[in-house]
């Protein structure tokens, strides 16, 4: 897996293929930009073409890597990297949904940025450039409606519950939700702007459950790492980043979280450069290739 040429942060970009050949080719970059936040419209730009001189040495070096490397003009724009913004809650699906979706198009590279919904849609709403948004809320893709940067219906593709996860033993020996409270307890949790945030205060506060975290992180895989890496006792994650987790965690599932289900939307940018690519991503997401994925990691299929 490898990122795109952009100064997006190398933990929220993963590639599904080598992007080399996309950057000699002009793949857009972005100055100064630190996480898609602060710089506002009109901060992207296009790669210069490489002089002939130029491109003979790089065929001297890599004839491999740049065969088929042309403008859109040239090529009919057949060479194209589709970048794809997700919640954090669905790196390991939408990776495999990539790699699918670059075996049944070949010639498209699938580019994913995977944070907590909230960082992607303020990014969005920013002027970054992407293909398509799926986010592990409904109010924070009506952010991204509202600014101006998605205009389809977005579908509900997924719906996901919270479990508490502690480091393997349970040494804290949480068995349910309003051991939560306990005194001392390194709680980490999400932040409440983020959807796993929002989820877990309202089960908390629906049960009553007074709890006081340690640390409120921006994305569920934050959290998730923060527990298996043992500077918590316990953690409210998605129970698919739970899955995902294995044996480095230890699950306590807990009947409130059915009072906080999230529902997961995906739509096509409306300024994509590829929308056409973009309509058959989510086409792929919401199709039975793409629910076969989601069921195989954990989600609940609406």
């Amino acid at each position: 897996m490898r990122t795109v040429h952009s100064r997006v942060p190398d933990e929220q970009r993963v590639g599904t293929r080598a992007g080399l050949a996309a950057g000699q080719c002009g793949v857009g970059q972005r100055e100064g930009d630190h996480g898609g936040r602060g710089d506002g419209r009109g901060r992207w730009r296009r790669l210069g073409a490489k002089s002939g001189a130029a491109l003979a040495a790089s065929a001297v070096l890599g004839v491999g890597l740049l065969s088929g490397c042309s403008s859109s003009s040239d090529s009919g724009g057949d060479a194209k990297t589709l970048t794809v913004f997700a919640a954090a809650s669905l790196k390991q699906s939408f990776t495999q949904l990539g790699a699918e979706y670059e075996k049944q198009h070949p010639g498209v590279k699938v580019t994913f940025s995977f944070a907590g919904s909230s960082d992607l849609v303020t990014q969005l709403n920013q002027g970054a450039p992407a293909d398509v948004f799926a986010s592990a809320d409904q109010a924070n893709m009506d952010k991204a409606v509202k600014g101006g940067r998605i205009k389809d219906q977005p579908t509900t593709f997924a719906t996901n519950t919270l479990t508490i996860v502690t480091p393997p033993g349970n040494p804290a020996h949480i068995a349910a939700l309003a051991d939560l409270s306990k005194p001392g307890l390194r709680l980490v949790v999400c932040a409440p702007q983020v959807p796993c945030g929002a989820a877990a205060k309202k089960v908390t506060t629906d049960a009553n459950v007074a709890i006081t975290p340690v640390s409120e992180e921006s994305s569920v895989t934050d959290v998730l790492a923060k527990v298996t890496t043992g500077q918590a006792d316990a953690g409210l994650v998605y129970v698919t980043d739970a899955a995902s987790a294995g044996a480095k965690v230890q699950t306590v599932n807990f009947p409130e979280s059915a009072k906080a289900v999230n529902s997961y939307p995906i739509a096509a940018v409306a300024d994509s450069k590829n929308s056409g690519a973009a309509k058959d991503f989510v086409a792929l997401v919401t199709g039975p290739d793409g629910r076969k994925i989601l069921q195989q990691n954990g989600f609940v299929l609406p």
